[in-house]
Parts: C-alpha cells; structure tokens; sequence
C-alpha cells in the first residue's frame, strides 16, 4: 500500500467515524441520564435510513425547489426529525413506565421494540434492500493524490465535528444541558430540587433518537437500506460507548475515530505475507472493533474518558434466602417429568410435541446455566452463546475431524466450553454491571468471528453437517437421553447452589465487600461459577447439534446470547424456577407465533412488552409473590355466631 492508498483509507476512516458517532452519541446521551441499555437505538438509525429513502423519493417526484437539491437534504433532516419523534413517543409510552423496573427488565423492554420495529419496517417497505439516489452536488469524486475519492465521505468527515461541537454547545452553554449533565451526576438531587425529570428524560431520549436517525439517513447514498441494520447499529454503538466512556459525547467521538481508523488499515493493508506465514487482515475487520473493547475493558474498564465508578457496599437488593422444594412442589415435578417421558409413546397423536419438547428441553439447559451466574451470582452476561456455540462445535468437531465416538463426543463438549469460560471468566470477574456484560459480549463476539471464518475446521458461515447421535440413539431413545442429561444438570446445578460454594456465591452478590471480610475470595468463587455455568452451557449446545445433525454460527451470535437473556428475565432472575418457566414459555410462544404469522417478530415482542410491564419480577417471581401473600395472610378470626374452632 503506497501512501496514497494509506491517505484514502484514513479518509475512509474518517468518514466511518463520524457515521459511528452520531449513532453512538445518542446511546450514551441516553444511557448517561436515564441509565437505560437502549437495545433500540440500533432499530432508530434503521428507522431513520428507510424514511430518508421514502422521504426523498418523494421530494424528487415534487414540482419546484421541493423537487431539487434541497428537497433532498430536506428529506434527510425531516427524516431524523421524526425518528426523534418516534423517540419521544417511545418513551412517554413505554420506558416511563419502567423507569423503576431492574435494569435488566428495561433492557427485555427495549429488545421487545426491536422486534416489533423490525416486523413493522418489513411492513411498510417490504424485505428487499432500498439503495437511495446520490446526494445533489456530492455525486461525484475529487482527484487526492492521483486517485478518485468520492466527495461526499468529504461531506461525512465534516459533519462529525460539526455535531460533536453543537452537542457540546447544547450540553454547557444552554440550561437544558446544564440540567442534562447535573441528571447525569445525581438525579434524586436534580428532582429535589423540584426539576421535571419526566420531561427532561423525554427530551433526552428525543435528541438521542433523533441523532441515531440523523445518522442513519446520511448512509442514503453509502448503502442500502436493509433489515439487518438495526442489530449491527446497535453492536457498533455499544463498542463506541463502552470504549470512550459511558456517558461521554467526546470520548464517543474518540472511540469512533479510533475503531473506523484501524478497521480502515485492516482494509487497506489486506493479506500480508509475515515470515512465511500468510495474515488476513480484512477479515479481522469483522472482529476488530471487539477486540479493541475487550483490550480497554481489561486495562481501564470504565473507558478511555470515562470515570471509575465508585465501590458499591451494596452491589445487590437484598433478596430471601433460598429454600429447599415444598413436597407439593416436589410432587409437581414427579408429575411434569412423567409427563414429559410419555410424550414418545403418545406420538401417534402428537407426533411435533417430541420435537418441541426436545428443544424446550435445551433451552431450558442453556437458560438454568446463564441463570446460575446472573441469579445467585450477580453476574450479567450478554454473551453466554460463546459457551454454547464453543459445546456446539467441539462436539462436532471431535465428531467429523476426529473420528470420535458420538458419547466421548458428547462428553468432552462441555470441557470445551469449560475451557472457554476458564479463560474469559479471569478477565469478566474482574469488572461489574454494564462493563462486565459488555465484556462479555466482546468475548461471545470474538468467538463467532472465529467459527465464521475457520473454513478448514468449522466449515465457515456454511457450518457444518452430518452431527447426528450414534444409531443405539435413534428414534426415543435421544430424547429421553436430552431429558435425563437434562434433568440431571439441573438438579446438579440446584444442588451446588445450596452448597458452601452457592451460599459464597450469593454473599458476593450481595456485598463483595463485606464477603471478602470474613475471608471469601468472590473472584475466585465467580470465576469458578462462570466456568461451571460455561460447561453445563456447552452440554446444552452439544445436545443441540446432534438433535439437528448440524451447527452453524447462529448457534453463537449475539441473537442466542439474546435469547437466554429474554427466558431468563422472562422467567425471573430471583427464582430458581425462573430461567426454566421463562425457557418453556420463550420456546413454546416462539413456535406458536412463528407458525401463526409473517409478522410473528412483532407478536412475540408485543407478548414480551405485555409481560413485562404486567409481571416486572417475571413469571414464576409473580407466581411466587402470590403465593407468599396467601401465605401471609392471617386467618381470619371467627365471629360470635360462629364461635372458636374445635
């Protein structure tokens, strides 16, 4: 690469940058005073590239200046501008009411919206891709250094500077934003001080929607509107914020010139030749940005212009303690458990429920697993799919490339994904809330890249085929081996958690530390659950690839670690009963909606809003409160007529 070519893909950076940016900076806006995980910020910058689209397109059939050059430019501020409406409406309706809820629940909330946005997109404008006219007057290309470089990336690195600068304008030389940054500091004072908090955290979310908008309406002429973008936007954007700092406009805006830079000379310097060895520099560019957050959350977790968070004496709500099965409820899983091991011999009438039972039984697998590290341990994980994608395919690596027996398969699958969360595990335990999850994610994301582009081993984005049970396996006798290994992981697991180990476990949570005090050592007891949680997570991912005969990457990306997070929540945090309510309520109701309607996405989210905000403690924890309060509740005392009992 001569130094032209290192100039344009600079430039290239450049561009990039400012395009992360304006997404990022909303989230953090966001994130900074309301304090919410938006997994919808991804769906407003999809939102706002499809209504630029339609907006221009309509200005260009008008008569008149309408028509012309500033018709276009037209399109796209009217199109952030009613993202930023959206916005807006999105909050007063929904987030205000849960402002209150557990964090992970706004989060449950948010995801919900990305599927109904994502069902109503695909509505409106169909599922094929939308390429935009070419922007008036930045058409064309401008010679740099013997090369053509297209004139509106000029336009893009302009405009990051220029936003970066009105934001900081907005935020200290105007009393809005002097309320902004005193609500990111301390909102109880800020509402004692009789401020409406309500309709600044409206405003806020506005202008943060409104700037993810702006920034998906200017890739107009870049690329083409699609239904994948929304997912993408919002990984990127998480990177943005969590390596500049959460909450930091400026250091959004150096995270985002820092991560399009060394994507742009991955780009450019291609495939090297070092010491005899070949090195593929593009395809790191699917992973880059991960790696570079994973390397500053390990050296300086709260970010580049972040600020360290203070050490919380109470880093958990108290909750009761655990309590071993009453006999009905003991009775109850004797009953559920012969019921499911009699769903084979009633096939002729039922021939799907195997089927669907089967795969309820692995996602109640994958679900207990995350709940053990996120309910008793207190450690959130938006990337539990890396321990279940590493099971998935070391089992059928072992399978295909190693010529193993499918139990000695089977068997060692989990110490491969044990290994994995060995190793994660050291580095997650060190770091808490928003950044341990995100680290997290950062990890699960590496490890997709991985299995993507290891064509030799893992078959690449084409997976791999052929993973099936030995043939003593076939028919029933697969299932009720899913159900015993199954049922068996999950007593094991209950069983650990009335341990020693368990009752460390949950002081960590509750306060680290008051635990370290009386001599626990919580990391090592963490690391230990992320690698007892990563094993039974791989065993689950192994029954799920020799119940299909196959494995892809989607067994490890963002959207399985998603799922377990939703079965989870669903089924609440606070209950052991939980992860395995909200796992058979998440599969059944997907199954059912995705067979009922095109538009299933936006049914099952619109089920999940409902049960949120009907059931903020999940299913099974609203079960349990009722029980509680008829337990509670005293008896009542006889009347005259009636006299005392005998």
């Amino acid at each position: 690469m001569d130094f032209s070519g290192f100039l344009t893909q600079l430039l290239n950076g450049l561009a990039e940058a400012s395009s992360l940016f304006l997404v990022a900076a909303g989230l953090s806006l966001i994130f900074g005073v309301t304090r919410i995980v938006n997994f919808a910020h991804g769906s407003f910058y999809m939102l706002g590239l499809y209504l630029a689209y339609s907006l221009v397109e309509h200005m260009a059939g008008l008569a008149g200046p309408a028509g012309g050059p500033l018709g276009y430019w037209l399109g796209l501020l009217l199109a952030a501008l009613a993202v930023g409406a959206f916005g807006a409406l999105v909050e007063v309706v929904l987030l205000r009411r849960i402002y209150r809820a557990p964090e992970l629940f706004q989060l449950l909330a948010t995801f919900a919206l990305v599927l109904v946005v994502s069902d109503a997109v695909l509505w409106l404008w169909g599922p094929e891709e939308l390429l935009g006219r070419r922007a008036p007057g930045l058409a064309g290309s401008i010679e740099l250094m013997g090369r053509q470089y297209p004139a509106y990336n000029l336009f893009l690195i302009a405009l990051g500077p220029l936003v970066l600068g009105l934001l900081w304008l907005l935020l200290t030389r105007t009393r809005w934003g002097t309320l902004v940054r005193a609500a990111t500091q301390d909102r109880e004072m800020l509402g004692a001080l009789g401020v409406n908090q309500a309709w600044l955290f409206t405003g806020v979310f506005a202008l943060g929607a409104m700037l993810a908008g702006l920034g998906g309406a200017v890739q107009l002429p870049r690329e083409p509107a699609s239904l994948a973008l929304d997912l993408r936007a919002i990984g990127e954007a998480f990177v943005i914020v969590v390596v500049g700092g959460m909450g930091s406009i400026p250091g959004a805006y150096v995270a985002a010139l820092l991560v399009a830079e060394i994507k742009a000379l991955c780009v450019g310097l291609g495939t090297v030749q070092w010491f005899g060895v070949e090195v593929s520099f593009s395809k790191l560019t699917l992973v880059v940005e991960f790696l570079v957050m994973a390397l500053v959350l390990v050296f300086r977790p709260w970010g580049l212009m972040g600020r360290p968070q203070a050490v919380s004496r109470n880093s958990a709500p108290a909750e009761a303690p655990l309590r071993s099965g009453t006999p009905l409820f003991r009775a109850a899983v004797v009953v559920v458990l012969a019921a499911l091991a009699a769903l084979p011999l009633l096939s002729a009438w039922l021939p799907y429920a195997t089927v669907l039972a089967q795969d309820v039984l692995v996602a109640v697998l994958f679900a207990v697993s995350l709940h053990f590290i996120m309910g008793p341990g207190g450690l959130h994980s938006f990337g539990h799919a890396a321990y279940y994608g590493l099971g998935a395919y070391g089992a059928a690596v072992l399978l295909k490339a190693f010529s193993m027996p499918m139990p000695l398969a089977m068997a060692l699958a989990p110490l491969v994904a044990g290994a994995g969360a060995l190793v994660f595990g050291w580095f997650c335990v060190r770091l808490s809330g928003v950044y341990l999850a995100m680290l997290t994610l950062a990890f699960s994301q590496i490890v997709w890249s991985v299995v993507f582009q290891w064509d030799a081993v893992t078959g690449g984005s084409n997976g791999l085929i052929g993973v099936w049970p030995a043939p003593w396996l076939g028919g029933a006798a697969y299932y009720y081996l899913t159900l015993a290994l199954v049922g068996l992981s999950v007593l094991a697991l209950r069983r650990v958690l009335f341990a020693p180990f368990g009752y460390a476990l949950r002081a960590g949570r509750d306060s680290a530390l008051r635990a370290e005090a009386v001599g626990i050592d919580v990391r090592r007891v963490q690391w230990m659950a992320f690698v007892i949680a990563g094993g039974f997570a791989g065993l689950a991912g192994s029954l799920f690839a020799f119940s299909k005969g196959s494995i892809s990457p989607e067994a490890v990306a963002v959207g399985q670690s998603v799922n377990g997070l939703v079965m989870v929540l669903l089924g609440g945090l606070q209950t052991l009963l939980g992860p395995i309510v909200g796992a058979a309520a998440f599969s059944v109701l997907q199954d059912a909606i995705l067979r009922a309607t095109e538009y299933w996405r936006a049914l099952f989210g619109g089920v999940i809003l409902l049960l949120v905000l009907a059931f903020p403690q999940g299913i099974a924890g609203f079960a349990q409160q009722i029980a509680q309060r008829r337990a509670e509740r005293p008896a009542a005392a006889p009347t005259i007529l009636e006299g005392p009992s005998p």
